[in-house]
């Protein structure tokens, strides 16, 4: 066997680089953290060939005194730490003191800097026994790294193509860019200029990297709880598209890939999300600093939680809590002068008050209002043919015939409720509505589907799950396996609202279902409840896949396409909509209801053109 020897500090310190540099991307990064932990204001960046021939990086922070500089270059030389209890509340980007050492072994390094109060800068070159020598700066610093692994070509070789490479430092510079919108930052690559990011607020900045669209789809997000606060922005379940790589997590403004918070992310939108579109976001989890340790890997892109189970729930509720917001009222495009400027009759307007109380259970398992006044009205709205008149008969729609004695006339403004009031429903599928803003379509399946489903969660929640005898018990074949299935677990499906008997060895017979599903159809439903029971037993049935179980029991419940609805029950099922949280999207993620504005529509048919 060889001798046991010490390794050259040139390849002890290639290998550690091999931790640190594993593209051009992460000199980028971690150069980038240097000039932001100096306090800099503005940066920029100038790149060759994806970042592999030239990475030179300007800022205008404090800069090195020239004491200092060889001392930069050395491995594990840090002014940002001195203690172990520093390590443990570490407050800036970087504090390792291995990036320029490491990026140094690899490539060829130039360090240039003016610290301030200094009458001129110096330069120092990366290389053995260099000295440093007199420069001309303004102020801050310049990074030039040029020609990376010149000297170790076994690893050059692992590189991809120029593109790729700079699409991996674009992606760097947006990160840091994304946490910092105080700084100034521009990015340059082969002479040309990408972009120059100035000074502003958040929204701004995030609307600047990640786009307009993803901004207007996103909800905001803001919780607090004691050391922790979240913020940011999440989108829109209905919007999501089908990327992987949609989520920007910072946690103290350093951007991380942890399992925690995806989780956390992923089961907040589990429910709302359709097929497998990702959930896209930009959030930034401030914490204390005793509380999450940063040194877990070289790169700095995974952190560990001191309380994770504390940090996934806070996470959880306050994405859930947004996503849950009611539907708001979109703002409305002149609404005072609408009707006089369209030439629109008064009758076919959305009425400006909230209709009466309401007063019954309907069919569809949602209130039903009892007015007929206004059931008068709109059947006469929906006689009108364009540049019609209104018939003598059409009741006028008056305040005081439609709100109850002791009703609040604003309840929903001037401007009525967000999702306005239904005008028609359009082959069975979809309700017509219009509100102050313009024309509002709603899926009836989908969002009857939503409002079943969050009712019967609250209800078995509470343990509170209504039941509805069947006058005569919906009877089918059954195998004798499921008729076992359900002789075991009978007392379990009473839980939840059913009641299932044998009435042989190859029937079964539905007395009673859950009262919130009392217009679906028996048979289907049971049948989807026995097959969910045989593949995963009633105790998964009951915690771990209950939610899924109760998304199939409102799947079968909701109305069904083609099923014609009065005005009543289509008014009542967009009252429930606005009552419901996450109404906007059904219990598969599809979307329930969109919005036309008058200006679209007008965009449309070319008026005023």
């Amino acid at each position: 066997m060889p001798t046991i020897a010490r390794l050259p500090d040139l390849l002890i310190s290639q290998i550690a680089a091999g931790e640190v540099v594993e593209r051009p991307a992460s000199v980028l990064k971690e150069l980038l953290e240097n000039s932001l932990d100096a306090g800099s204001t503005a940066i920029q960046v100038h790149l060759e060939e994806g970042g592999i021939k030239l990475i030179r990086i300007t800022d205008d922070g404090c800069g090195i005194a020239r004491d200092e500089l060889a001392l930069a270059l050395t491995r594990h030389a840090t002014s940002k730490i001195t203690s172990l209890d520093d390590l443990e509340q570490v407050a800036t980007l970087g504090f390792r003191g291995e990036a320029l050492a490491s990026v140094a072994s690899v490539a060829r390094l130039t360090l240039t800097s003016r610290a301030r109060g200094a009458s001129h800068a110096w330069k120092l070159r990366g290389e053995s026994g260099a000295e440093p020598e007199p420069a001309a700066l303004m102020a801050g610093t310049v990074v030039e790294m040029r020609d990376l692994y010149f000297n170790t070509p076994a690893r050059r070789k692992f590189l991809k193509a120029e593109g790729t490479e700079f699409a991996h430092c674009a992606d760097a510079v947006k990160r840091l860019a994304l946490t910092r919108p105080d700084v100034a930052i521009s990015l340059a690559h082969n002479g040309r200029t990408l972009f120059q990011l100035a000074p502003a607020d958040r929204p701004r900045r995030i609307a600047d990297i990640l786009g307009d669209d993803f901004l207007g789809a996103a909800r905001a997000v803001d919780a607090t709880a004691g050391p922790i606060l979240l913020s940011g922005f999440a989108i829109d379940p209905t919007r999501a598209g089908e990327i992987k790589d949609g989520q920007q997590v910072f946690v103290n403004g350093r951007f991380v890939r942890d399992k925690i918070i995806g989780h956390a992310l992923r089961e907040a939108y589990r429910d709302v999300l359709h097929g497998s579109r990702q959930p896209a976001v930009c959030l930034f989890l401030q914490i204390d600093p005793t509380l999450v340790d940063v040194n877990v890997h070289p790169a700095k892109t995974e952190v560990r939680f001191r309380d994770s189970r504390a940090v996934h729930q806070f996470v959880y509720h306050a994405i859930q809590r947004t996503l849950a917001t009611p539907i708001q009222a979109a703002p409305a495009e002149n609404p005072q002068n609408i009707a006089v400027d369209r030439n629109i009759p008064a009758i076919s307007s959305p009425p400006t008050n909230f209709p009466p109380p309401l007063r019954h259970q309907g069919s569809l398992g949602v209130a039903e209002p009892a007015a007929t006044a206004y059931l008068a009205f709109a059947q006469a709205a929906q006689r009108l043919t364009p540049g019609s008149s209104a018939p003598a008969d059409a009741p006028q729609f008056r305040p005081e015939i439609a709100v109850a004695p002791g009703t609040s006339t604003s309840l929903y403004g001037r401007d009525g409720p967000p999702l306005g009031y239904a005008v028609a429903q359009l082959h069975g599928i979809y309700i017509l509505a219009q509100n102050a803003s313009g024309l509002i379509i709603v899926d009836m399946h989908a969002a009857h589907e939503r409002i079943l489903y969050e009712k019967l969660k609250t209800a078995f929640d509470d343990r509170q799950v209504a039941t509805q005898n069947l006058l005569i018990p919906a009877v089918f074949s059954a195998d004798p396996v499921d008729v076992a299935a359900v002789e075991e677990h009978g007392d379990a499906l009473a839980e939840l609202g059913f009641q299932i008997a044998p009435l042989g060895p190859n029937q079964l017979g539905v007395r009673a279902v859950p009262a919130l599903l009392q217009s679906g159809d028996p048979v289907a439903l049971a049948r989807a409840l026995i097959a969910d029971l045989r593949e995963h037993g009633i105790t998964r049935l009951a915690t771990a896949r209950r939610n899924e179980l109760l998304a199939t029991m409102a799947c079968h419940g909701a109305v069904r396409a083609r099923r014609q609805l009065s005005i009543p029950e289509m008014n009542a099922l967009l009252r429930q909509m606005e009552e419901t949280e996450r109404a906007g999207q059904c219990n598969h993620g599809r979307p329930t209801w969109t919005a036309l504005s008058l200006n679209e529509l007008d965009k449309l048919f070319m008026r005023g053109r």
